[in-house]
């Protein structure tokens, strides 16, 4: 059974913790996280969730819950690891941005790294597909609802620094 440590909105640990699946008493949160890895190309890595999920076949980046004890840099390693088969350390991870929804205290991160998608070791529980997109691509699967809510929350919060990200990655790798 998994358990999640609880914080403030503010982040500070409350000494407390729920089981996965539990309410979360109000003005209590638990750590999630996004990874967005981005290839030289400036293509953005998408999976897509098993069809037994919530938003079963919607496409969405790594990501998950911290579990107890885990720091979000920790816990976003180990989702994009589980889900992918990409092993990257804590400081290849650039925190972009931070928001704060109901009980979840949500952390964005980015991994620039090229993974050749035959590499991808899929956790099959979770992901059933992955791809490459380019930055256009992902903004209308989105508008189509082709991509979860949180893929769509970060493009609508954060869409001009995630486009800016990926155009650069582009332009270094013709120069």
């Amino acid at each position: 059974m998994e358990y999640f440590d609880l914080y403030t909105a503010s982040r500070q640990p409350l000494g407390k913790r729920v089981m996965r699946g539990a309410p979360i008493p109000r003005g209590e949160y638990h750590i999630v996280v996004q990874v967005m890895t981005i290839n030289s190309k400036g293509e953005i890595l998408l999976t897509q969730r098993v069809p037994e999920k919530t938003s079963g076949g919607k496409w969405e980046c790594s990501g998950g819950c911290a579990v107890s004890g885990e720091t979000s840099r920790q816990a976003a390693v180990r989702e994009l690891l589980e889900e992918t088969g990409i092993s990257a350390s804590e400081d290849e991870l650039t925190l972009e941005w931070s928001l704060t929804t109901d009980s979840m205290l949500r952390d964005f991160y980015i991994l620039r790294r090229d993974v050749p998608l035959r590499s991808l070791k899929l956790q099959s529980c979770e992901v059933c597909a992955a791809k490459w997109v380019s930055y256009p691509r992902l903004c209308e699967m989105s508008r189509l609802g082709q991509t979860t809510r949180t893929v769509s929350r970060w493009l609508a919060c954060c869409g001009w620094d995630l486009r800016s990200i990926s155009e650069n990655a582009a332009k270094d790798s013709r120069e």
